[in-house]
């Protein structure tokens, strides 16, 4: 395949990993960062580090997704759920049930994938700016097809992603434990604060664990929230400079966090920071469509962070593929901890 840019934003890495990457970051976690991965699973005790599909309840968090919603599969004229097989030949005696569920990709605990932002920028050097995301791929073709009728999607998919298995050490840092439960913007000053007090090291190969006790509050709230959960617990400061220079220079392959969006949300309006033009969600610009870095969002980390911090620990074995769909620009995700 020829490249498809001749220019790069400033600040990507488009063609570091080669110019048909589509794997970004992941690229860094080699058979040897495994291992080194592994040793941190000293105990073999495992932590899940998902909601239930139906968590976080109603759409408060987000006006456009919903929950799972259940569909019935037919066998013949009947519903197939607790159907007694004898219905279909009486020589049978047991019962079969089957159903379709129709999943908002990103309602509950998921990974955004390189599909799910884009930009606006003139890669080719024709004087035209395109829909691009990571590496140049274009999100819309020359007929106007958009996201799931080209290349661009498919290339940087969940399931591309799912091919690197997306298994590596992961490193907890406890932002509750630092700010609250109030509403804070966490600046790199802050983080790096918060790292030195808890002794916390990022390295290369790392995918970064954000707690911020918003998935305790969703969990306590038990699906009936209230639009005050809007506006609590951390977010990173996608508007700092230094925290994302930070974020390209320390190595780390992808962000988890337990909240809505690791910065501030988009549902919440436009920053006024932004300027005259810019992105709405810059930290994910920064991270999916420049340095190909995937961002987990809606985890529940509480449990493993208060485990942590008991054990003096920081890190440990995360294990967390996409559902390897085809198209999919974001997916559910049951990542398990391993200590």
């Amino acid at each position: 395949m020829s490249k498809r840019w001749q220019h790069r934003p400033v600040g990507s890495n488009w063609g570091e990993f080669g110019e048909d990457d589509q794997h970004g970051r992941m690229n860094l976690v080699t058979a040897e960062l495994r291992c080194r991965a592994l040793a941190e699973a000293r105990l073999g005790e495992v932590f899940v580090l998902s909601h239930p599909l139906t968590l976080p309840g109603g759409n408060v968090l987000n006006p456009n997704r919903y929950p799972p919603a259940f569909h019935p599969v037919m066998r013949g004229e009947h519903v197939y759920f607790n159907l007694a097989m004898e219905t279909m030949d009486p020589r049978f005696d047991d019962v079969g049930s089957d159903e379709a569920i129709l999943l908002y990709s990103q309602y509950s605990t998921h990974w955004d994938t390189f599909a799910h932002k884009g930009t606006v920028f003139d890669a080719d050097g024709d004087g035209v700016a395109e829909r691009v995301s990571y590496n140049g791929f274009r999100l819309v073709d020359d007929a106007g097809r958009g996201l799931h009728g080209e290349l661009g999607a498919r290339a940087l998919c969940a399931a591309v992603m799912a091919e690197t298995g997306v298994q590596a050490r992961g490193v907890m840092i406890d932002l509750r434990h630092h700010f609250g439960d109030e509403r804070t913007l966490v600046t790199w000053a802050m983080l790096e604060q918060a790292m030195r007090a808890d002794q916390v090291v990022v390295e290369r190969g790392d995918i970064v664990c954000l707690h911020t006790g918003l998935g305790a509050l969703i969990r306590r709230a038990d699906g009936k929230l209230d639009s005050s959960i809007r506006t609590a617990c951390s977010v990173l400061d996608g508007y700092d400079r230094r925290l994302l220079e930070w974020i390209a220079d320390s190595g780390l392959v992808a962000i988890a966090a337990d909240n809505l969006a690791v910065e501030q949300s988009s549902t919440l309006g436009v920053d006024p920071r932004i300027g005259h033009r810019g992105p709405n969600l810059p930290l994910h610009e920064h991270c999916l469509v420049k340095l190909g870095i995937h961002l987990g969002e809606l985890w529940y980390l509480s449990e493993l962070a208060a485990w942590l911090r008991s054990n003096a620990r920081s890190r440990f074995l995360l294990t967390a593929p996409p559902l390897r769909m085809p198209g999919a620009v974001g997916s559910p995700v049951t990542p398990v901890a391993t200590v």
